[in-house]
């Protein structure tokens, strides 16, 4: 099956687009389609905000539309930065400025007490107006310092068995990350989903 992917994020894009065609699926960026759509994620939960997009951009474009939102959970900030991710320093995508937030307000926590984890929603929309959503976990730990150079957003700080998810290549990556599991759980879902269509 073809899908626009709802995401401006060149790194989310580059990872949906890996998983979905080994799958046997195809993706078509908005930019391929030469669109500048950017909705506002107003959702107070990952399956609010994906929905969101996934609706606005298939509303714009009449096609299946894929999107994902997702996020990391700290236990010990109360599951923040949670849907504020990608803003937790302020300004919108800054990877080192929520790095060195997030190591701030960490920085009395002991390792025991530094555990966390990814989620990753994503949602379907169809033109027809039915929408499927599927979420995917990864639990890790936070370090106390950036490891690795692979990866975007909290990779170098989230680690899992003693590797930073930017130590790991793409594709050890695409075995264990939140994003991988929810598109795993998106394909379980989707044959279903299209046979009520």
């Amino acid at each position: 099956m073809e899908f626009v992917a709802a995401s401006n994020n060149p790194h989310k894009l580059a990872e949906m687009r890996r998983i979905l065609e080994a799958m046997g699926h195809s993706v078509k960026s908005l930019a391929e389609l030469g669109l500048t759509v950017d909705p506002e994620e107003t959702g107070t939960t990952f399956e609010e905000n994906a929905l969101i997009k996934a609706k606005e951009v298939c509303a714009a474009t009449g096609l299946a539309t894929i999107a994902d939102d997702s996020g990391l959970e700290v236990d010990a900030l109360d599951g923040a930065p949670g849907v504020c991710s990608a803003r937790f320093a302020g300004g919108h995508g800054n990877d080192d400025a929520n790095n060195q937030k997030l190591l701030q307000l960490l920085k009395n926590v002991p390792a025991p007490k530094r555990t966390a984890r990814f989620v990753s929603v994503i949602a379907l929309a169809m033109p027809s107006g039915a929408s499927l959503l599927a979420r995917g976990q990864c639990a890790g730990n936070i370090g106390f310092a950036p490891a690795g150079t692979g990866g975007f957003g909290y990779d170098p700080l989230f680690f899992v068995n003693n590797k930073s998810f930017a130590q790991l290549s793409a594709a050890e990556k695409d075995t264990i990350s939140h994003r991988a599991k929810a598109l795993e759980e998106f394909g379980r879902q989707l044959p279903q989903f299209l046979n009520q269509e």
